[in-house]
């Protein structure tokens, strides 16, 4: 059984869990004033105080069948299902782990490994704007709301999104079924698409991703090749 603890703030629901573990098998937490907020690779996450959901869930390593790659495409997949079951919008995976509701990123997603206690742990932060409508910044961003005029009290979000997650990682599918469902809902697959790599901008296809976390894109000047998140940028 997976315990939510609710802070009223706190810098990063990734660095506050670390408080919060005991000897249970995973633990989460959550607030809607995270004031500090990390994305992948130093990114900051920032939000709005009472309109955004920031949360964590830390398990122990040694419970989870799949490799670092697949509890990242795994996570992608089931905040993906939450969010497009929730709401009837199209929910896609913007490789590597960013989650696009009716063409705009309203979820974002770190995963962490730590040792605490002489136990290795798994701590998977997710960021959902829910309520916020200002988006003025951020053109590519949006929310639940914005994006889809729906509009939920925070609290009981934050359960049912609690309640589903806890329950798919206790059920984890088999690495084969994860990598077939994440390429089944990625973002702007076998279309073609603007790319920047470096300082060139190059129309390409993305093809796949693959079991070791490359995306694999059919780019007009060089073909096939694969990449790792940040040596190449997606245009949309």
């Amino acid at each position: 059984m997976t315990h939510l603890h609710h802070i009223e703030n706190c810098f990063s629901t990734n660095d506050e869990i670390i408080s919060l573990l005991g000897e249970d098998e995973s633990t989460a937490v959550f607030t809607f004033n995270q004031t500090k907020g990390r994305g992948q690779y130093g990114n900051l996450w920032q939000v709005i105080p009472n309109e955004n959901l920031a949360y964590s869930l830390a398990t122990k390593t040694a419970n989870v069948p799949i490799s670092d790659t697949f509890v990242n495409y795994y996570t992608a997949i089931i905040v993906r299902d939450f969010l497009a079951n929730l709401t009837n919008a199209t929910a896609k995976i913007k490789w590597p782990n960013d989650i696009i509701l009716n063409g705009k990123k309203v979820c974002g997603i770190l995963t962490e490994k730590k040792r605490i206690n002489n136990n290795e742990n798994f701590i998977i932060g997710i960021g959902i704007n829910i309520l916020q409508s200002d988006f003025s910044h951020l053109p590519k961003a949006g929310s639940v709301l914005s994006v889809t005029g729906l509009s939920f009290d925070l609290k009981v979000f934050a359960e049912k999104f609690h309640n589903h997650v806890s329950s798919k990682m206790e059920n984890m599918d088999s690495e084969n079924k994860i990598l077939t469902e994440y390429n089944h809902e990625l973002f702007r697959k076998d279309e073609i698409s603007v790319f920047q790599k470096n300082d060139l901008r190059q129309n390409g296809i993305i093809k796949n991703a693959d079991k070791n976390g490359f995306l694999w894109i059919d780019l007009e000047n060089e073909g096939l090749q694969k990449f790792f998140h940040k040596e190449i940028e997606l245009l949309y």
